[in-house]
């Protein structure tokens, strides 16, 4: 797996990823021309692609009748302090993602269950819940 960001005109950025072109951008408002998403969205839409195809294929393996998964997702910032659950200095802030999942097709309460299980298992959620090292060097 390989993808490449190169700059382009003012904050664009062409990303190349295994062969697929996308376009990164900021909002006008923060000096970009809104022509892709910016970086947390595509942060994002990561997480969400990998939560949708790790639930559908979840629920392919068991037969079940899945139709449809949605997955609505947010990120904010707030300060540690303000946490209940966080566990980094007070004073730091701490990044927020909210993930609402939504189940479309003839399931139980202990299949969607099940499906909210698997959706923390997707391979996108794990390396942003882990510990996580980028290495940079010149090239």
């Amino acid at each position: 797996m390989r993808v490449v960001a190169e700059s382009s005109t003012g904050l664009q950025v062409e990303i190349d990823a295994s062969g697929h072109e996308l376009i990164a951008d900021e909002p006008v408002d923060w000096g970009g021309t809104d022509v892709g998403p910016n970086p947390y969205d595509l942060l994002l839409g990561a997480l969400g692609a990998c939560t949708v195809m790790t639930v559908k294929m979840y629920a392919k393996r068991k037969e079940w009748s899945l139709e449809k998964v949605t997955v609505d997702l947010k990120s904010y910032k707030i300060y540690a302090e303000d946490c209940e659950d966080c566990e980094s200095d007070p004073k730091s802030r701490v990044d927020i993602i909210e993930r609402i999942l939504s189940f479309d097709g003839d399931l139980d309460e202990e299949q969607i269950a099940r499906l909210a299980e698997i959706a923390d298992r997707c391979p996108v959620h794990r390396t942003l819940t882990g510990e996580i090292k980028i290495r940079t060097s010149v090239g």
